[in-house]
């Protein structure tokens, strides 16, 4: 029964807030902030009828919890806090687990290299960026490799080198490793790099014309043309980073919506640099205003990322002073958010409007193309409601060893991994396919009417009629035959594309067109399960190979696994030891040697 509004309401405070609802099994289903709890709780209660997804979450809260905060700055950084610890269902959760990546320099070593970085910010090196992706950071590498040759190579690589490398006869590194330039002039060039990376790059450019003058003027041809062609890489560089004005740091943020899909993008600008975009991708559960969605999703982001001192905020955000003062106190230092801006502010904005909305048109095409296959395998089935929730349970082992099985989930968004499942397969003969898929299918199902997981309008079982007919009973033995089956047998030749589709109660299998719509969803579920499975299969297969014999054995940890290992050199002289040898180790009694003996005599 839902929760009673005056039961909530009564005794609200009118001042600042988070609000946490869950439902009957104490599931967190949405967390809000509010300046005035009692009004912005209030109003949950009188949801509008068109706003069917909130009055859905409305039906399934049993309870409101209430955390008072002394300002609004704290209610918004608390309740983005309560949102990335909780994860609630109804909520926009910024899927954000990457650090983003840096360029570094490894300013600490004698002959610095310059690298790609992911990781604490916190070294004693040189670091650049943040970089928008793994691929800017690749080009940006490739690009200033052409302009100051420093080196890229391991230190391993570094250290046992007896001649240049192919990147020294193409003119991309000086050959420090073996000599070919002295520690003065690497130093220097290693400080043309990162004035380069600051973003000085009219200096550099002036430095190198002075150099090749030089050269030019005491007849050294071969090192002016050398500096020549490094003002033209680095025109070229320029050329691609296509806005570029002075010692700017600034992130240009905009959410971009359409059709139900929303897109928060965050352009980063370094030095004046673009160093490029990153793109979220997100539903909107409650149809949320975007302005609130943005704050929400701005304060997230931030909390695991750097704040430049300057935030240019594309969409509009309902109380711009209140985001400024929620990131000040992230930062430690000033931010400044800005939406209107002129010249060379507003180039970057024309650039972050166009990457986002060519991400969110890609986004929506591949949407559409997923509900197209969706409706098609709907219509195949016999359906007259749209398939909301596929399962896809598929089993592996080798030779009947380590069996896994996995459980991966599909909506009409697409894949959902963090609800993807494995179970490791128990007390049934080695190698019997038919039987692990029943026990997977049974327990499965058996969580979801214990309400500790979704029902699923089909589950896919990835096999043919003998897995089919076991997870049919699986299904009957546990009352839930209103869930719809299919297996997907491997062709001939076990080739994608040549697949035989069996439904109960139907002795001769469907055969579709390899590029039919629902055949290319369902080989797509299909494959997605096996590649979880097998993942799965190999750790867990080669956690077994590694995991020593003596683990096994009832009184030995860690410390005296490593002392007897340490004692007699490995597992085989260990086998071959006596009572009396083993007796010799400290922490091993008689009564424990002769346990050890027999294990390993009988192992």
């Amino acid at each position: 029964m839902p929760v009673d509004k005056e039961s909530v309401v009564k005794g609200l405070s009118r001042g600042p807030g988070v609000y946490v609802m869950r439902d009957l099994a104490e599931r967190v289903l949405y967390v809000g902030k509010a300046r005035n709890l009692k009004a912005r709780v209030s109003s949950y209660f009188n949801a509008p009828e068109e706003n069917s997804r909130l009055r859905l979450m409305m039906s399934q809260v049993d309870g409101v919890e209430i955390q008072r905060t002394r300002t609004e700055t704290e209610a918004l950084l608390l309740e983005c806090n309560l949102i990335k610890e909780l994860r609630p269902k109804f909520n926009i959760l910024l899927r954000d687990d990457k650090s983003y990546p840096y360029l570094k320099v490894s300013t600490t070593e004698r002959f610095p290299r310059l690298s790609f970085y992911r990781g604490s910010t916190k070294v004693e090196d040189r670091l650049f960026g943040p970089y928008a992706n793994a691929g800017s950071v690749r080009i940006m590498l490739a690009q200033l490799q052409k302009v100051i040759p420093i080196r890229q190579c391991d230190n391993n690589t570094f250290r046992n080198r007896s001649r240049p490398c192919l990147q020294y006869q193409i003119g991309r590194c000086s050959a420090p490793c073996v000599g070919l330039i002295s520690e003065d002039e690497y130093r220097e060039d290693v400080r043309e790099l990162m004035l380069l990376l600051d973003g000085k790059d009219s200096e550099i450019s002036d430095a190198f014309a002075r150099k090749m003058d030089e050269a030019s003027s005491t007849h050294d041809y071969e090192s002016a043309a050398r500096y020549r062609d490094r003002i033209l890489a680095l025109r070229t560089l320029q050329e691609r980073q296509y806005v570029s004005s002075g010692q700017h740091n600034a992130d240009v943020v905009l959410l971009a919506v359409e059709g139900g899909a929303v897109v928060f993008s965050v352009m980063k600008i370094r030095g004046g640099h673009n160093l490029g975009s990153r793109h979220y991708s997100h539903k909107n559960p409650l149809d949320r205003q975007e302005g609130e969605v943005l704050q929400n999703l701005l304060v997230q982001h931030y909390q695991n990322h750097p704040i430049p001192s300057e935030v240019i905020v594309i969409s509009a955000v309902p109380e711009p002073q209140l985001l400024e003062d929620a990131l000040n106190d992230i930062a430690g230092h000033r931010v400044r958010i800005k939406s209107r801006v002129r010249g060379i502010r507003s180039q970057w904005v024309r650039m972050a409007s166009l990457n986002a909305t060519d991400h969110l048109k890609r986004q929506l095409a591949s949407d559409a193309d997923h509900l197209q296959r969706l409706k098609a395998l709907t219509e195949l089935l016999g359906r007259t409601e749209r398939l909301e929730r596929i399962e896809c349970f598929d089993t592996s082992h080798s030779a009947g060893e380590h069996p896994v099985a996995s459980c991966v989930v599909f909506e009409a968004s697409g894949p959902v991994p963090a609800e993807y499942r494995r179970f490791n397969i128990k007390g049934i003969t080695p190698g019997d396919d038919f039987a692990a898929m029943e026990q997977v299918v049974s327990r499965r199902i058996a969580r979801v009417n214990e309400g500790d997981a979704i029902r699923p309008d089909l589950m896919v079982i990835d096999g043919g009629p003998g897995q089919l007919t076991r997870a049919l009973k699986a299904l009957e033995d546990n009352l839930a035959t209103d869930v719809a089956l299919i297996g997907v047998a491997k062709g001939s030749g076990r080739r994608s594309g040549r697949e035989s589709l069996y439904l109960p109660g139907r002795k001769a299998p469907l055969l579709l067109d390899a590029n039919s719509p629902a055949h290319l969803l369902l080989r797509q579920i299909r494959d997605e399960a096996h590649r979880f499975a097998i993942t799965g299969h190999r750790k867990k297969r080669n956690a077994s190979r590694t995991r020593s014999k003596v683990e096994d054995i009832p009184g030995i940890g860690a410390k005296k696994r490593q002392a007897l290992l340490r004692h007699f050199g490995g597992i085989k002289p260990l086998a071959r030891a006596t009572v009396e040898d083993l007796v010799q180790v400290d922490g091993i009694s008689v009564n424990l040697a002769q346990r050890l003996v027999d294990h390993l005599r009988t192992g």
